[in-house]
């Protein structure tokens, strides 16, 4: 998944203080073990897909990466954990040397476990040692790094929860991550019919356009915060009129084209899209599931009633294409999303409510030029494709080998989602997948 080792900031950034960046590391490098801790031992080893990496392997590649462009480089007296590893836990960085293949990461059985918590202490205890020693003379550049690669790691949080999704749809006995309150789930593991009761929420609000004149607008991330370079330099972009939608398209919503034959219709899809539906047998996003005769859906809290009045989550940039179309609008460009996201509080769901799916938007989130649902619940898909803004620079280096070399095949995504950490987001955040990408948290939101 290339946006997730997109790993370089701006040269111009300030780093943070070794003091405050060696709270943030523990407190980052703790929230991820406790993302890993509801698993199983045999839970952690599986890959169900390419796309998607053992939990196992998303512990050690966090850790390898400060191993690698830290304590290796600047930490004195430092042994390496184990050699090994540097091919092992290797993601893309062909700066670094060699990797193990991608889609092989699921057959290996070593290192265990065990072996892989070891190694995170190992690491973890010589970055407390060196981030609180009286050293002061660590670089501004090595300050930098960490704090890239605490973003990096908490980029690798979102893909812990995304791929042990994926890895328990595909088990008939449809496990549960973590029970949800008041879900109706008591079991950690749930036969084919024994499906959680989900509480029916009122209807959403009806959409509303929330209008935007045309304009020149400031497009890119502005200060001294963390930042990745795809997110600039900022720079002036025309901005037509538009109005886009108060809230996401729910799973009702969603249901009324799936009942008008939309995965049967041809006109409404690309051509590249129309194709991969009759490739992959789509008929409904990922995790819908039919019982008796009523779909239900799977969520890391187990298998459940589909709800209509959630937001409608794990489409592809097809499928929200498609859909688009059979209401008759668009999906947003990318500038029209940041306008709109501009006066937008960055508040929502995020990974550290512990919710891990989307919720139905209340009215009482959004007003009149205040769309609700912007940041957290769901990606969203923008008919943007994810290309360089005017006047970037891809900078050299191993750090440097992860944004501008993905610039092509990719649409571009905004605003975070259930499973993403609030203090990783910002509103000129760009992330980026293949149209086809189904399995992170995904949702529509339409423009006209």
């Amino acid at each position: 998944m290339p946006h997730l080792d997109a790993l370089k900031q701006q040269r111009t950034a300030q780093p943070i203080a070794a003091t405050e960046l060696a709270e943030a590391y523990a407190r980052i490098r703790r929230f991820t073990e406790s993302l890993a801790a509801p698993l199983e031992t045999e839970d952690y080893v599986i890959q169900s897909m390419p796309d998607a990496s053992p939990t196992r392997w998303h512990l050690a590649h966090t850790t390898w990466f400060f191993e690698t462009f830290v304590l290796i480089d600047a930490a004195p007296g430092y042994e390496p954990f184990d050699p090994a590893f540097t091919e092992l836990f290797n993601s893309y960085y062909n700066a670094v040397g060699r990797q193990f293949p991608r889609d092989r990461r699921g057959l290996l059985s070593r290192p265990t476990v065990r072996e892989v918590f070891a190694y995170r202490k190992h690491v973890d205890d010589h970055m407390s040692r060196w981030l609180t020693g009286d050293d002061p003379g660590i670089a501004p550049e090595k300050l930098r790094i960490i704090e890239l690669g605490l973003h990096h790691e908490q980029q690798h949080q979102e893909l812990i929860l995304t791929d042990i999704k994926h890895v328990f749809s595909c088990n008939p006995l449809y496990p549960v991550y973590r029970p949800e309150k008041g879900s109706g789930v008591v079991s950690t593991r749930m036969g084919p019919n024994a499906v959680g009761s989900s509480k029916r929420l009122p209807t959403p609000f009806s959409i509303e356009w929330i209008h935007h004149g045309k304009g020149v607008r400031r497009i890119g991330c502005v200060g001294d915060g963390f930042s990745y370079d795809n997110e600039h330099p900022v720079h002036d972009e025309l901005v037509h009129e538009f109005d886009i939608a108060n809230r996401l398209i729910t799973n009702g919503e969603y249901l009324e084209f799936i009942d008008s034959g939309g995965y049967e219709r041809s006109e409404l899809w690309l051509s590249d899209g129309w194709a991969t539906v009759r490739d992959k047998g789509w008929h409904a996003p990922l995790y819908w599931v039919k019982r008796d005769g009523a779909w239900h859906e799977f969520t890391l809290s187990g298998l459940r009633p589909l709800d209509p009045a959630e937001p409608v989550c794990h489409v592809s940039y097809y499928e929200a294409d498609a859909y688009a179309r059979f209401s008759g609008v668009y999906l947003p460009r990318e500038n029209a999303w940041e306008t709109a996201a501009s006066d937008v509080h960055l508040k929502g769901r995020f990974a550290e409510d512990n919710h891990f799916h989307p919720r139905p938007a209340s009215i009482a989130e959004t007003g009149s030029n205040a769309p609700a649902q912007m940041f957290g619940d769901l990606w969203e898909w923008t008919c943007s494709p994810y290309v360089a803004y005017p006047g970037y620079r891809p900078q050299p280096g191993a750090l440097g080998e992860y944004n501008g070399k993905f610039m092509v095949n990719q649409m571009t995504l905004r605003g975070g989602s259930c499973a993403t950490p609030l203090t990783h987001i910002r509103r000129t955040y760009r992330n980026f997948f293949p149209p086809d990408a189904r399995w992170q948290f995904t949702g529509i939101r339409l423009a006209r």
